[in-house]
């Protein structure tokens, strides 16, 4: 019986040995799937966002979630930050919160993004639900400075993703002034992805304007969301002529989302959504403010609607929609030669 067992116990670490030895071969098959570690973009990266509500994982969801709340969305779905972190085997987490006295804490995320944040506006220069979070929100000019003056650099194992300029856009008014607004802006943005680039950064995401004109907003305005439309256009050219102007539209991955969310609307049934861009998941009856920011499943129009409908309120995207954009993201990144 003492003799077996030791035979039973050699066989045992003869076969662990093989084991090992194939796994480290790849046995055959595909590296990354024997390697449990392995996350689904096939290689591990830090996500770091700067941005507005678009891209906010949660900078005032304790005061949000009070009412089930927490992020501008169908909650409690992710924004497509999250959904590109976690593809690339990251947990994306908000560098700031906000506590019950309307003031903002570090918190040690890589989430630099908050809703009602512009590219370069003071945030006490205009009003974003003042009485739910009061006028704190960092521009991304600011972002970007916090996140240097805490960390110093970025390196080549981050994946940064930038998108803004919608909230420029939407309290730009009508031209011409508003043309100057949304050129300045977008200008600045691409100042602060060629910044983002000579400190370290190697892989970064700029993501152009969606078709702001084609959200529900959009469609209720007096001209049937046309001036938001052409001011979307107007940024996006801009911000392109200053990446390139800044010498970094080849260093960067563009992320189109305006024709993205052009095509995706105009095809909503084939992306399996039940309600194009003219109806809202969260229920404006029953959702506070009528913003995204305070939905919740108990506030959707229907029980599925987070999955159903491609806009939470008048402007931000449930959390399909939100989904559905960060796998294109990681097509686009992937297109450039990072990860799968």
């Amino acid at each position: 019986m003492y003799r077996t067992a030791i035979t039973s116990h050699i066989r045992s670490a003869i076969l662990t040995a093989l084991i090992a030895v194939l796994t480290a071969c790849g046995g055959g098959s595909d590296s990354n799937s024997s390697n449990p570690s392995a996350p689904a973009g096939g290689v591990h990266l830090q996500v770091v966002a700067f941005g507005d509500s678009l891209s906010d994982a949660g900078t005032y969801a304790p005061i949000a979630s009070v009412v089930g709340g927490g992020r501008f969305t169908t909650n409690p779905g992710q924004v497509w930050a999250q959904d590109v972190a976690q593809y690339y085997g990251d947990t994306l987490t908000p560098a700031y919160t906000i506590d019950i006295g309307h003031e903002l804490h570090a918190q040690g995320g890589f989430d630099y993004a908050q809703g009602g944040s512009t590219v370069a506006t003071p945030a006490n220069q205009y009003q974003f639900l003042t009485d739910v979070i009061g006028n704190i929100q960092m521009p991304v000019t600011q972002q970007l400075s916090s996140y240097l003056g805490t960390h110093g650099s970025f390196n080549a194992n981050q994946l940064v993703l930038v998108w803004a300029g919608s909230n420029d856009v939407l309290r730009a008014g009508s031209p011409p002034a508003a043309n100057t607004t949304v050129e300045a802006a977008a200008t600045t943005l691409a100042q602060l992805v060629a910044q983002i680039v000579q400190n370290g950064a190697t892989h970064v995401v700029v993501v152009n304007l969606p078709n702001i004109g084609m959200s529900p907003q959009g469609l209720k305005s007096p001209d049937g969301g046309a001036n938001y439309t052409q001011l979307a256009q107007r940024f996006n050219a801009t911000l392109n002529a200053g990446l390139q102007s800044n010498g970094v539209q080849g260093k960067v991955v563009v992320v189109d989302s305006y024709a993205w969310t052009t095509q995706t609307i105009a095809n909503y049934q084939a992306n399996g959504f039940v309600v194009s861009n003219t109806g809202q998941a969260c229920d404006p009856s029953k959702t506070p403010r009528d913003t995204a920011l305070l939905c919740s499943p108990a506030t959707y129009t229907t029980s599925n609607a987070d999955q159903t409908y491609m806009f939470a309120d008048e402007l931000h995207p449930t959390t399909r929609m939100h989904a559905l954009f960060a796998q294109y993201v990681q097509q686009q990144v992937a297109a450039s030669g990072l990860g799968r």
